[in-house]
Protein backbone atom coordinates (compact mmCIF):
# COMPACT_ATOMS: atom_id res chain seq x y z
CA UNK A 1 0.00 0.00 0.00
CA UNK A 2 1.23 3.83 -0.92
CA UNK A 3 3.09 5.77 2.20
CA UNK A 4 0.71 7.16 4.82
CA UNK A 5 1.09 10.37 3.07
CA UNK A 6 0.24 9.60 0.04
CA UNK A 7 -3.31 7.06 0.68
CA UNK A 8 -5.68 6.97 -2.44
CA UNK A 9 -8.86 5.97 -2.98
CA UNK A 10 -7.40 2.72 -5.25
CA UNK A 11 -5.47 1.64 -1.59
CA UNK A 12 -8.41 1.71 0.47
CA UNK A 13 -9.28 -1.01 -1.84
CA UNK A 14 -7.61 -4.34 -0.71
CA UNK A 15 -8.91 -3.29 2.86
CA UNK A 16 -11.30 -5.05 5.08
CA UNK A 17 -11.82 -2.07 6.94
CA UNK A 18 -11.32 1.72 7.40
CA UNK A 19 -7.74 2.93 8.15
CA UNK A 20 -7.52 5.90 10.55
CA UNK A 21 -6.67 8.97 8.61
CA UNK A 22 -4.59 12.27 9.50
CA UNK A 23 -6.06 15.32 8.59
CA UNK A 24 -4.17 15.56 5.44
CA UNK A 25 -4.52 12.40 4.07
CA UNK A 26 -8.50 12.96 4.84
CA UNK A 27 -8.43 15.52 2.80
CA UNK A 28 -6.88 14.78 -0.09
CA UNK A 29 -9.18 11.85 -0.18
CA UNK A 30 -12.09 13.51 0.33
CA UNK A 31 -10.84 15.99 -3.10
CA UNK A 32 -10.19 12.69 -4.90
CA UNK A 33 -13.61 11.62 -3.82
CA UNK A 34 -15.44 14.18 -5.07
CA UNK A 35 -13.96 14.30 -8.15
CA UNK A 36 -14.86 10.66 -8.82
CA UNK A 37 -18.22 11.42 -7.83
CA UNK A 38 -18.88 14.21 -10.12
CA UNK A 39 -18.99 11.95 -12.69
CA UNK A 40 -22.28 10.17 -11.46
CA UNK A 41 -25.97 10.71 -11.25
CA UNK A 42 -26.61 8.69 -7.87
CA UNK A 43 -25.33 6.84 -4.93
CA UNK A 44 -26.00 3.74 -2.96
CA UNK A 45 -23.79 3.85 0.30
CA UNK A 46 -22.63 0.61 2.69
CA UNK A 47 -22.30 1.27 6.10
CA UNK A 48 -20.19 -1.47 8.45
CA UNK A 49 -20.33 -0.08 11.82
CA UNK A 50 -21.15 -1.22 15.72
CA UNK A 51 -23.96 -0.01 15.74
CA UNK A 52 -27.29 1.13 14.33
CA UNK A 53 -27.08 4.45 15.81
CA UNK A 54 -23.53 4.93 14.87
CA UNK A 55 -24.33 3.50 10.84
CA UNK A 56 -27.31 6.10 11.14
CA UNK A 57 -24.78 9.06 12.22
CA UNK A 58 -22.63 8.46 9.12
CA UNK A 59 -25.03 8.25 7.40
CA UNK A 60 -26.20 11.87 8.28
CA UNK A 61 -22.89 13.35 8.52
CA UNK A 62 -22.55 12.16 4.57
CA UNK A 63 -25.86 13.49 3.64
CA UNK A 64 -25.14 17.05 5.01
CA UNK A 65 -21.24 17.33 4.01
CA UNK A 66 -22.35 15.97 0.02
CA UNK A 67 -25.78 18.14 0.50
CA UNK A 68 -27.58 14.75 -0.23
CA UNK A 69 -31.57 14.73 0.58
CA UNK A 70 -32.00 13.27 3.86
CA UNK A 71 -32.99 9.05 3.33
CA UNK A 72 -35.21 7.62 5.44
CA UNK A 73 -35.70 4.29 6.77
CA UNK A 74 -37.05 1.96 4.05
CA UNK A 75 -41.29 0.86 5.15
CA UNK A 76 -40.20 -2.20 6.08
CA UNK A 77 -37.46 -1.04 9.18
CA UNK A 78 -40.40 0.53 10.46
CA UNK A 79 -41.76 -2.52 11.80
CA UNK A 80 -38.38 -4.24 12.42
CA UNK A 81 -36.35 -3.47 15.81
CA UNK A 82 -33.05 -1.36 15.14
CA UNK A 83 -30.75 -4.21 15.84
CA UNK A 84 -28.26 -4.62 18.67
CA UNK A 85 -24.52 -5.07 18.05
CA UNK A 86 -22.92 -4.67 14.11
CA UNK A 87 -24.80 -3.40 11.08
CA UNK A 88 -24.76 -3.03 7.97
CA UNK A 89 -26.81 -0.44 6.70
CA UNK A 90 -27.18 0.08 3.04
CA UNK A 91 -28.54 3.11 1.56
CA UNK A 92 -30.09 4.27 -1.76
CA UNK A 93 -30.51 7.71 -3.00
CA UNK A 94 -32.86 6.34 -5.90
CA UNK A 95 -34.95 4.95 -3.80
CA UNK A 96 -34.73 7.46 -1.19
CA UNK A 97 -34.62 4.88 1.67
CA UNK A 98 -32.28 2.87 3.99
CA UNK A 99 -32.27 -0.78 5.34
CA UNK A 100 -30.20 -1.73 7.95
CA UNK A 101 -29.34 -5.31 8.95
CA UNK A 102 -27.49 -7.07 11.56
CA UNK A 103 -24.28 -8.19 10.65
CA UNK A 104 -21.27 -9.88 12.42
CA UNK A 105 -17.85 -10.58 10.76
CA UNK A 106 -17.41 -6.99 9.35
CA UNK A 107 -14.74 -4.76 9.49
CA UNK A 108 -15.64 -0.83 9.78
CA UNK A 109 -16.07 1.90 7.37
CA UNK A 110 -18.19 3.38 4.65
CA UNK A 111 -18.43 2.33 1.00
CA UNK A 112 -19.51 4.27 -1.11
CA UNK A 113 -20.94 3.55 -4.96
CA UNK A 114 -21.25 5.72 -8.12
CA UNK A 115 -24.21 4.59 -9.87
CA UNK A 116 -24.77 5.67 -13.94
CA UNK A 117 -21.07 6.98 -14.21
CA UNK A 118 -19.98 8.37 -17.30
CA UNK A 119 -16.54 6.50 -16.26
CA UNK A 120 -15.68 4.23 -19.45
CA UNK A 121 -15.51 0.86 -16.82
CA UNK A 122 -19.20 2.23 -15.56
CA UNK A 123 -19.68 2.15 -12.05
CA UNK A 124 -17.25 2.27 -8.96
CA UNK A 125 -16.89 1.88 -5.26
CA UNK A 126 -14.74 3.67 -2.98
CA UNK A 127 -13.88 2.73 0.54
CA UNK A 128 -13.80 1.84 3.43
CA UNK A 129 -13.59 5.59 4.63
CA UNK A 130 -13.67 5.50 8.15
CA UNK A 131 -17.20 6.07 10.19
CA UNK A 132 -16.00 9.86 10.81
CA UNK A 133 -14.80 10.84 7.12
CA UNK A 134 -17.97 13.06 6.65
CA UNK A 135 -18.13 14.54 10.14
Amino acid sequence: MANSTSLTLADLRVLRTAPELGTGQAEQLALELAAVMARCAWFTAGIMAPSADLAVDSLRAMEQRLGWTRLEPAPSESANPVPGGPVFLKANQNTGSYLIRPEDGLGEGILISGQDSSEPDGDATWGPLPLNFFA
